[in-house]
């Protein structure tokens, strides 16, 4: 028997390690590339989500030496839509419209957690910031979105 959760209610019975092989959800998780890249959803609240992933030089390094800015985005990318998928509903899906990213400090090897939460939610366009924090609890990058929720036929097939 299968058991068909909401978004919400699946994401917070998955961080909890709390589900069996016929739960599911309208929503894949985990992610084929949060498998892929490791990222983990730490936390889960209505409208919010903490994604982490165990960064390394070794395997995500850029040509400087240091964690690419391209995972920072993706980590990011990760929180917000886990953050805005905790509001959908039957019919309904998300497309991220935009995301801009400040750098703020370089990592080589850190636990890094990216935070994301709305900061003004409409019918149809949902503004994210996201904080990725290192280690020390210090700031690495900060992250704007806006995400647009698509409704029954333009929700179809994506």
């Amino acid at each position: 028997m299968n058991n068909e959760y909401p978004v919400f209610e699946y994401l917070r019975k998955y961080v909890e390690n709390k589900l069996d092989e016929n739960d599911s959800s309208l929503m894949l998780y985990p992610t084929a590339i949060s498998q892929t890249l490791k990222m983990e959803i730490e936390n889960i609240a209505l409208g919010e989500a903490i994604v982490k992933i165990d960064a390394n030089v070794k395997l995500h390094g850029n040509q400087q030496g240091t964690i690419h800015g391209g995972l920072l985005c993706e980590l990011s990318d990760a929180a917000i839509g886990t953050a805005h998928s905790t509001f959908m509903k039957q019919n309904e899906s998300f497309t991220s419209v935009d995301l801009k990213i400040n750098f703020y400090r370089p990592t080589w090897k850190s636990i890094l957690k990216a935070h994301a939460k709305p900061i003004q939610r409409g019918k149809t366009l949902t503004h994210y910031e996201c904080i990725i924090y290192n280690e020390e609890n210090k700031k690495v990058a900060y992250i704007t979105s806006t995400v647009m929720t698509l409704k029954d036929d333009k929700a179809k097939g994506r």
